[in-house]
């Protein structure tokens, strides 16, 4: 019996442009902007994050397609998602974003999961993160358990742009990072490097201040923005060897102007930060960088 289509439309739509599940358990192009996912890649996983993201150790987005997870039940998949809890019962690295999804609305996790379902199943053996003795000491201070939003909770104005932002993960990357954790005092003030072939990247502020976040944007503005990226009338340039970014644009495009606005809304709501962002210095010599394989 197949998941009714409303709900595997609903994964879709979260998995590719809300959670963007999809951005880290894919292959990405790194020699065009924005690095869309490569072809005949959707979910297969193997992309590797490590050094160039300024983490402890070495990970791999995981194959979320029915080739690797057909021995998986549903309350396993919800544990891996919302709860950081592996099928094994290993404790996953909170680069997986688990503790953004842990009040997920049910209805929302259900969908992600049936979505997950239908993708097309590829064959593709992805290596074994490998996290240092210390970090995974402290992983078991983290919390990991599931506490899924009822779906008659009230999740409208403000409190739905809070909702979505946290399945967006917008502070995990618009927030600086300080031996690899993040910067709890200004959420949001942007700063996190991520070493590029071209340069290194800092993400942008998104606080509302006026100087040097996004204070002065309307709304329309906002939306723009995103929508500007939107594939039916977008298709990413080379890159080169100069600029280019890690923020998903071509995924993010793809959610409703009434979710950005939503966004966007909450947006005005966070303490606006003073901090003013280069958000990308050119370099030559970039060791470890995205699109290049990883040193040990």
């Amino acid at each position: 019996m197949y998941p009714a289509p409303t709900l595997v439309d609903r994964g879709q739509y979260l998995a590719n442009h809300v959670a963007v599940c999809m951005d880290c358990h894919s292959q990405r192009d790194w020699t065009k902007l924005s690095g869309p996912i490569v072809a005949g890649t959707l979910g297969a996983g193997g992309q590797e994050y490590g050094k160039n993201y300024g983490l402890p150790g070495r990970y791999y987005g995981r194959n979320l397609t029915p080739h690797a997870l057909k021995d998986w039940s549903d309350q396993e998949l919800l544990n891996a998602i919302t709860a950081g809890v592996s099928k094994s019962g290993k404790l996953l690295f909170p680069l997986m974003p688990y503790t953004n999804y842990h009040q997920m609305r049910q209805s929302d996790a259900k969908a992600i999961i049936a979505y997950l379902r239908s993708l097309d199943p590829i064959a593709n053996e992805v290596p074994s993160s490998v996290t240092p003795l210390p970090v995974r000491l402290g992983l078991r201070m983290l919390p990991h358990r599931t506490a899924l939003s009822s779906d008659s909770a009230a999740f409208a104005g403000v409190a739905y742009g809070q909702y979505l932002t946290k399945l967006a993960g917008c502070a995990d990357c618009h927030t600086e990072r300080v031996a690899g954790k993040l910067v709890k005092l200004a959420p949001f003030a942007g700063g996190m490097s991520v070493k590029l072939l071209g340069g290194t990247l800092r993400s942008a502020n998104i606080t509302p201040d006026p100087a040097t976040g996004i204070g002065r944007w309307s709304k329309a503005d906002f939306v723009a923005r995103f929508k500007a990226f939107d594939p039916p009338h977008f298709v990413a340039p080379d890159a080169g060897k100069g600029f280019n970014t890690v923020m998903p644009w071509t995924l993010y495009a793809g959610m409703t102007e009434s979710d950005l606005e939503a966004i966007y809304d909450y947006l005005r709501t966070v303490k606006p930060v003073r901090k003013r962002v280069v958000v990308f210095k050119a370099s030559a010599r970039i060791g470890n960088a995205v699109g290049r394989p990883q040193s040990a």
